[in-house]
């Protein structure tokens, strides 16, 4: 299996502001990502219940791909507008190689 290299990115959004933040962040992930050298699916999961923090995660052909997107032109469109919903909100990134996909 060929290396797959993935960034998850934990996005804790208020109840009351989740609407928008789906929509801004929707709409950066399908104007600043198509392109993105080694970048192959990208993703926003909604949690399932209050309290849990929205997901999105990133997946490269390798950790030195996502190190070339985070000086990119991507990246920089990405989070130039530190006012845009979500962009202040707190977060965690994670960073995983995978090992396993079983698809059914």
């Amino acid at each position: 299996m060929a290396d797959v290299f993935i960034v998850s990115n934990r996005i804790e959004v208020e109840a009351d502001r989740a609407e928008l933040f789906e929509k801004v962040f929707i709409d950066s992930m399908r104007t600043t990502l198509e392109g993105v050298p080694g970048l192959h699916r990208v993703t926003l999961q909604k949690p399932a219940r209050p309290g849990l923090p929205y997901i999105s995660t990133m997946e490269f052909d390798s950790p030195a791909d996502f190190q070339a997107w985070l000086s990119s032109d991507s990246f920089k469109a990405s989070h130039s507008d530190d006012q845009a919903e979500g962009m202040q909100a707190p977060n965690a990134v994670e960073l995983h190689t995978l090992i396993e996909n079983i698809a059914f």
